[in-house]
């Protein structure tokens, strides 16, 4: 079944987001604890918003799709948790940023980036983990309350800091727009 965006398009629905609490079985630069947290996270963060389950739009140089994401609701104690917004919105979008680049590029995280290369995670073809220097880099950034003209904004500012950092190499830059559903991926080339 499809629907149209918000310019008249059909975005065709295509299967589910992989589960986020179980990204690190195919995810090397995920632990078990950091997987289930940054899920965890993303959980929060949705219920702010949505019931599970939600269809989220992705967005990027493949076609626009729409992909079911499931989550568990957060215990009260998991809420007061994450009760740092920013915090639980940077790790849920991790979470989320993660499933979309499987889902749709095949790219699994191998490694966290160290500061100032203008990434968060280093990303390649699953089974390639080994060579940090052929890897993609990932860039991620999440907005809890947005419209899509601060989505857009953000993916701009984020594609110029991979454009800025110390690493070379292709990127991938994602934002994820919690209350809007959207998930909004741009590519960069090789930046230096």
């Amino acid at each position: 079944m499809a629907r149209t965006n918000d310019i008249g398009l059909e975005v065709p629905l295509k299967e589910a987001l992989p589960e986020l609490a179980d990204l690190h079985l195919r995810h090397p630069g995920l632990t078990v604890d950091l997987c289930r947290a940054y899920a965890e996270a993303a959980g929060v963060c949705l219920s702010r918003h949505h019931t599970s389950p939600i269809e989220m739009s992705l967005t990027g140089v493949f076609a626009p799709c729409r992909r079911q994401v499931s989550w568990q609701a957060p215990t009260d104690r998991a809420a007061r948790a994450w009760a740092n917004r920013d915090d639980a919105t940077r790790d849920g979008a991790y979470s989320l940023s993660l499933a979309a680049v499987e889902a749709e590029y095949g790219l699994t995280a191998i490694a966290r980036a160290d500061t100032r290369t203008g990434a968060d995670f280093y990303i390649a073809p699953h089974g390639e983990h080994e060579d940090l220097e052929n890897a993609y880099r990932l860039e991620v950034s999440g907005l809890d309350q947005t419209g899509e003209s601060r989505l857009r904004s953000r993916l701009r500012r984020k594609v110029a800091q991979v454009e800025g950092g110390n690493a070379s190499g292709p990127s991938l830059v994602s934002v994820v727009g919690f209350s809007v559903r959207r998930i909004a991926i741009a590519e960069v080339e090789d930046t230096q």
